[in-house]
């Protein structure tokens, strides 16, 4: 590896259909700064652009998923008085990584231990899907800090747990467990940490069994639903499976189902 892609705030692996982001800041518990944010919108940007990865695999390197917004960066701007142009900068860029998120048509898959906590647990939740280690601990910290959230955490958390369990989380719990997390409908599963990496490939290997087309048209109307008429949502999954149905990957699992019976 070159000594400049050892300094990457954030790294880039693909095998085969499965691509893995690794926040890579370990030293600064993979806080968010500039750089990190500008890596990260650029490298969702690649796996975007890719047909062939169906599953993005988000995790931190080191102790921590994601400590938030790294507090250095934002807390000499304070003292600078320059927190408009430095804040709305650091998040042009992680707000961009953030809705690409959520729009790219491929599952996204955070697998998360420690501590993920302020805007890294805004992007734990706001992956479709969120593994996490028993030991995890989930942190709003923006009421502490008097401030609200943000990296798409009241997308994410509202969209899962709904409006009061929302404000619960960010108003009235200091952390949460992974246990909780999972009561709540935030995480889809709870492993030993010491069984989490394999956990969380066997995971993305059961997600990237499906199909591309199936896979964005079924994210899409998913994401859709809530602010959809029942007539307009019916008119779009109409439209969806008539378009997934024209793939050859359609056709070829017909004719394994069909041949089954004879």
């Amino acid at each position: 590896m070159s000594d400049a892609a050892a300094a990457e705030p954030a790294r880039l692996n693909i095998e085969g259909p499965i691509a893995t982001l690794t926040l890579d800041r370990p030293a600064a518990f993979n806080a968010i700064n500039l750089a990190i944010a500008k890596r990260l919108k650029q490298l969702a940007a690649q796996v975007e652009a890719d047909p062939a990865i169906r599953v993005l695999v988000l995790k931190g390197e080191g102790r921590a998923f994601c400590a938030g917004g790294d507090l250095q960066t934002i807390g000499a701007a304070a003292e600078a008085d320059t927190i408009t142009p430095v804040v709305s900068e650091l998040l042009h860029h992680y707000h961009a990584f953030i809705a690409s998120l959520w729009r790219m048509p491929k599952i996204v898959l955070a697998s998360v231990h420690g501590s993920a906590a302020g805007a890294g647990m805004s992007l734990a939740f706001a992956a479709d899907l969120c593994i996490a280690a028993e030991e995890a601990r989930f942190t709003p910290a923006y009421a502490k800090l008097g401030v609200s959230p943000d990296g798409g955490g009241t997308v994410g958390v509202v969209a899962t747990a709904g409006v009061r369990r929302a404000l619960q989380i960010f108003l009235a719990e200091d952390s949460f467990t992974a246990a909780q997390a999972y009561e709540w409908g935030l995480v889809a599963k709870v492993v030993p940490g010491s069984e989490l990496a394999a956990a969380t490939e066997a995971l993305a290997q059961r997600l990237a069994q499906n199909m591309p087309a199936g896979i964005a048209a079924t994210k899409a109307l998913i994401h859709r639903a809530p602010i959809s008429s029942v007539e307009d949502q019916l008119g779009a999954e109409r439209d969806a499976i008539i378009d997934c149905m024209h793939t050859d990957e359609f056709r070829a699992a017909v004719k394994r189902f069909t041949s089954k019976g004879k």
